[in-house]
């Protein structure tokens, strides 16, 4: 939902009315009109009702029949992706300047179809379907579940269609990382969306003994220097030791815990939600410590007590501490923003990785954009913290997720379209993969959150780049028809069974909304070619190859169209994936410049020289240059199957 109210959304008077826009807002609700910035704000609400009927659970009426946000995240996401300019914000004092979206001129609407309760699948499809119908331009989505076949999948479902409507679509990767396989909205024709960190954090000091060690946070300070406790040590009467670590509710003793600092180790339960037990209980201050699975990857939260979260490195020193000084004391000071950081960007912990669990052909995430601590508009009806107990209200607040980092790359994909408006969503794709950095601010490749180096299965083609992304040079055009044939590459047989069934409406209903998603196209069913598809010859701006033969060779196609203006020749470089010897056939490209749909065709073939290295996945690219651009695309390849 969207909080109509926020000044992100406010109608300057200066936006252009919206062209071949019929969309609206629901009736009786306020803030939004045809002629304003927020021109869009619906409901879709049919399947969780269904789903909380069949399961004998309440919902909160006002919630799910309303626009309104009543959780912060769609009000955040949506002023990430589109909203205006709004001077001297910041988040509970913290990081304060002049709030944006990526597109700051667009107008926005908002399509709620995610409660307190959950999603349904189906009214994510509704949504994604009356959002095309109404004509936007790009689809932001802060939303997804466990990648599974295309056929069950409702996003890819509904997306499919809105790109055969030229809509641009965006999504999230998912916060299930850092396991392998954990990306979801896998489909190609989506660009989905990793989350990374920025160079600007939110200090907080823990003083303990003569050394400082510097977490993050959005909390006050303690006034003075407090005792220290561990959790592990603060277990009340019952309580497991590994309980009382993690800081559960009713895991700590009141005793022990009084008046002073708590460190709590993250898993569990929420982050904020452990300062509330450390807070119940009788703290005044909490250290929360990563577990090693986490490593630096830390959170500025906006903790109901003075507070700091530090990185798993950080916090054997905190430990040790604890262990060798019999009276420990600390203390918890909070900064303010502190930009500049290095390195960065880093990988989010929690950011989905690949491989691609559904085709492995297809690299995801295609892209990261920064994720953690990202500072927009948020909706007065819920606290900071969301916990019951906080009753604070804030404007602006700082969010983390994949959730956030989608908005940031669709408020690109809004300034693409603008720019280029025949374009079509995959050359927009491309333009935003092929040029995104593939290094930090410290002149070194990006991180994950150990500190170990990140490949193409946390980062796809690198770190977005706005800039470069509006003069792209090449571009890989992905058709309909090319997509089609990637479908018939899967061999799709007979579908029974595999249709979203397990929703909880009837299939006539299920029935009338793929029928929206198919109408006006060609009634005439598509016609596979007999053997002549492969998944791997998709035209996508990025090269994963499983499955290649120990001996021999393996030849994938690409193409390659000129939107850099004028007559050109590419060359191609080549990065070597380790036991891979990778040749680009041809190796220059030149386009006379007068017609402006020029294709060039290319092969990459693949030769494994090195089976051992190449039985587990390596990484390379390929760069075409004319000595202005620079067109990357990441290269995936192993020898493995399945």
């Amino acid at each position: 939902g969207v909080s109509p109210i926020s000044a992100s959304f406010r109608d300057d008077g200066t936006l252009p009315k919206p062209a071949n826009w019929i969309g609206g807002c629901q009736p009786g609700y306020s803030g939004c009109n045809k002629c304003s910035k927020l021109i869009g704000a619906r409901v879709f609400n049919e399947g969780i009702k269904a789903m909380s009927e069949q399961n004998g659970e309440q919902v909160n009426q006002t919630e799910v029949n309303s626009p309104w946000d009543y959780e912060g995240h769609g009000t955040h996401t949506l002023s990430t992706a589109g909203g205006g300019f709004v001077p001297n914000v910041g988040a509970l004092g913290h990081g304060t300047g002049t709030a944006k979206g990526g597109s700051p001129r667009a107008h926005v609407a908002s399509y709620k179809a995610c409660f307190k309760e959950g999603c349904s699948g189906l009214d994510i499809l509704r949504a994604i379907l009356t959002a095309v119908e109404d004509g936007v331009h790009v689809l932001s989505l802060s939303v997804g579940s466990p990648a599974s076949d295309y056929a069950t999948d409702t996003i890819a479902i509904g997306t499919a269609y809105a790109v055969t409507q030229l809509v641009v679509v965006v999504a999230a990767g998912g916060n299930d990382g850092p396991a392998a396989g954990s990306i979801s909205n896998v489909a190609p024709w989506m660009l989905t969306v990793g989350a990374s960190t920025m160079d600007r954090t939110f200090p907080a000091d823990v003083v303990i003994g003569t050394k400082t060690i510097t977490g993050q946070s959005l909390s006050g300070s303690t006034d003075q220097p407090c005792a220290m406790i561990s959790g592990e040590k603060a277990n009340a009467a019952g309580q497991s030791a590994a309980n009382s670590s993690l800081c559960v509710p009713g895991s700590l003793d009141p005793a022990k815990v009084r008046g002073k600092i708590v460190v709590c180790t993250r898993g569990s339960n929420g982050r904020v939600a452990k300062g509330e037990v450390v807070k119940d209980a009788g703290g005044v201050g909490m250290v929360l410590c990563n577990a090693a699975a986490s490593g630096d990857d830390v959170s500025a939260d906006p903790h109901i007590i003075p507070a700091a979260h530090c990185s798993y490195s950080q916090c054997i020193d905190i430990f040790n501490y604890l262990q060798s000084d019999p009276s420990p004391m600390g203390a918890i000071k909070t900064r303010d923003a502190e930009l500049g950081v290095k390195p960065s960007p880093v990988m989010a912990a929690f950011s989905s990785r690949g491989p691609n669990t559904i085709t492995p052909q297809i690299l995801k995430p295609d892209i990261i954009a920064p994720g953690v601590n990202v500072i927009a508009a948020y909706s007065q009806e819920v606290s900071p913290t969301g916990l019951a107990s906080d009753s604070r209200r804030v404007a602006y607040m700082v969010e983390s997720g994949t959730s956030m980092s989608c908005p940031h790359v669709a408020g690109i994909a809004g300034l693409l379209r603008a720019k280029y408006p025949k374009w079509n969503p995959n050359m927009v794709y491309s333009a935003i993969m092929t040029t995104a950095n593939r290094g930090g601010n410290d002149g070194v490749g990006i991180r994950d959150e150990t500190g170990s180096a990140a490949t193409p299965f946390s980062y796809g083609s690198g770190h977005v780049n706005p800039v470069r992304a509006l003069d792209p040079g090449l571009v890989y055009d992905t058709t309909t028809h090319d997509y089609l044939n990637f479908i018939c590459s899967l061999r799709p047989t007979d579908t029974q069974g595999l249709l979203p069934v397990s929703l909880p409406l009837p299939l006539d209903i299920l029935w009338t909304l793929l029928i929206r998603v198919f109408h006006g196209t060609d009634s005439n069913p598509f016609q596979c070619s007999k053997g002549a598809n492969r998944p791997e010859d998709l035209n996508y701006p990025s090269i994963s190859v499983p499955c290649l033969p120990s001996s021999g060779s393996f030849t994938v196609k690409r193409r390659v169209r000129n939107v850099g203006g004028g007559a050109a020749s590419y060359t191609v470089s080549i990065t070597q994936p380790a036991g891979v010897t990778v040749i680009v056939d041809p190796s220059t490209v030149s386009f006379d410049g007068k017609n402006p749909d020029e294709e060039k065709h290319f092969k990459v073939t693949f030769q494994v020289y090195d089976p051992v290295k190449a039985a587990n996945y390596v990484f390379g690219g390929i760069e075409w240059s004319d000595g202005k651009h620079h067109v990357w695309s990441p290269i995936v390849a192993t020898t493995k199957c399945g």
